[in-house]
């Protein structure tokens, strides 16, 4: 039955990444149906945490996005970019991560890698150097956001051990960055360079490649004063977690606890914007950055509560089996976490579903060491920034192959989860 039921769950996750965007979320619905009322299995808990943090970030990111704070954020990146224009596959991480960092949503991505690709073209830079690097420190700079939601609730989990969400952050932003850094030099190298590439010879030769203008920026009134404001909103979050938490203990006895707070400071941060920049709160709901969140959402509830409800119902064959293996090869906790979250596609969903269970078998230390393999959703070459990436680049070097792994961000990805797992491991004991 074990195995049955493991197959409804690969089934439905499968389903849901052929049916792609939200459709991973209602397959993963459809996939609790069967396990419950088809093979009488106990629904998991559904991840509200999760979901409601979500909700909150996306509201206020969005509210930035409509008050011009993006797009005023990705002028300031593509000065940086064509600063050094050579130097992009280095820069172009380093702005991808930040802005993810700052914004706890890698849908961020998306206003830079237009930039990333031109000026990786103009210059003679094989774009999917640069881009295949930016989408993936997108996704792992997840893993170090002090506002994305699998940070908050895995820093909820570590509180017992008494590991603050402070402490969490010392580890996993300075080794994700600068696994990041590591693999943009690695990608340096990778593929052949732009003008001896094929493909693109061929698409120049047919004419398909063209020379596109600077793009100018209409930089809204309010663009500035909703970055200030959001920025001072995460520096806010991050002094009243450390504040409230067991290890430093200066305010004892919280009425508004972490997840809490966070969501409160976050729909604060979006009425200040909405009445500081005098935008329309309804234009809100059309942001890009408001639909990807929401949909976000829905996979969130649909496939950690399918992933939530497989393990719940089998944590304590799972315990005996990864307890043994665990304890003599503690990386291969690592290596769970990297295929759940390729199939659950969601950081904060393989987070909520998988770490519960892994720190009853593993020490802490362990478990943050490891935190960073969550970020692998670039395995299938099916996700949003994923694609976009390949769809902005017309040089043709940036491409998913006929198999499914062979496709440009797959090594990049390999090689920066694996240094930040190493890393991981290595400051993770000189820091707790």
């Amino acid at each position: 039955m074990v195995w049955i039921q493991l197959a409804v769950v690969l089934a439905f996750i499968f389903l849901g990444a052929r049916l792609g965007s939200i459709g991973i979320g209602f397959a993963g619905g459809v996939g609790v149906l069967v396990l419950s009322l088809g093979l009488g299995m106990t629904p998991g808990g559904i991840p509200i945490d999760v979901i409601l943090i979500i909700m909150a970030v996306i509201g206020a990111v969005a509210a930035m996005q409509v008050a011009g704070g993006l797009d005023y954020l990705v002028q300031q990146a593509e000065r940086v970019l064509r600063s050094k224009p050579k130097q992009i596959t280095i820069l172009a991480p380093i702005v991808t991560y930040v802005m993810t960092l700052l914004a706890g949503t890698g849908h961020t991505a998306y206003s830079t890698l237009p930039v990333i690709a031109e000026v990786a073209k103009e210059n003679g830079v094989r774009p999917s150097r640069p881009l295949s690097i930016s989408v993936i420190a997108s996704q792992i700079a997840i893993t170090a956001s002090p506002v994305s939601a699998a940070v908050v609730v895995f820093s909820g989990m570590l509180e017992p051990f008494g590991i603050g969400y402070l402490d969490l952050l010392m580890v996993v932003i300075p080794t994700t960055f600068a696994a990041c850094i590591l693999t943009a030099f690695v990608c340096n190298f990778l593929g052949l360079d732009l003008e001896k590439d094929p493909v693109y010879q061929d698409r120049l030769a047919k004419g398909l490649i063209k020379t596109r203008e600077s793009r100018t920026y209409d930089i809204k009134p309010g663009a500035r004063l909703s970055v200030l404001i959001f920025a001072l909103t995460i520096v806010a979050v991050v002094i009243y977690a450390t504040l409230i938490s067991d290890k430093v203990g200066i305010i004892e006895h919280p009425v508004l606890p972490r997840n809490e707070a966070i969501m409160v400071f976050m729909l604060t941060a979006a009425t200040l914007i909405t009445l500081c920049t005098k935008i329309d709160a309804s234009s809100i709901l059309n942001a890009q950055t408001f639909r990807s969140g929401m949909s976000a959402c829905v996979c969130v509830l649909g496939v950690a509560w399918l992933g939530n409800t497989f393990v719940a119902g089998h944590i304590d064959q799972i315990k005996l089996v990864a307890g043994e293996l665990l304890e003599g090869y503690p990386w291969l906790l690592a290596v769970a976490l990297f295929f759940a979250s390729m199939l659950l596609y969601s950081q904060a969903a393989t987070t909520r579903a998988l770490m519960p269970a892994a720190l009853a078998l593993v020490d802490p230390v362990t478990a943050i060491a490891s935190f960073a393999a969550v970020g692998a959703l670039f395995v299938l070459p099916t996700y949003p920034t994923l694609l976009a990436a390949v769809e902005m680049d017309e040089t043709g070097s940036t491409r998913i192959g006929k198999l499914v792994f062979n496709h440009s961000f797959f090594v990049p990805g390999m090689i920066a989860i694996v240094l930040s797992v190493a890393l991981g491991f290595l400051v993770a004991p000189m820091v707790l």
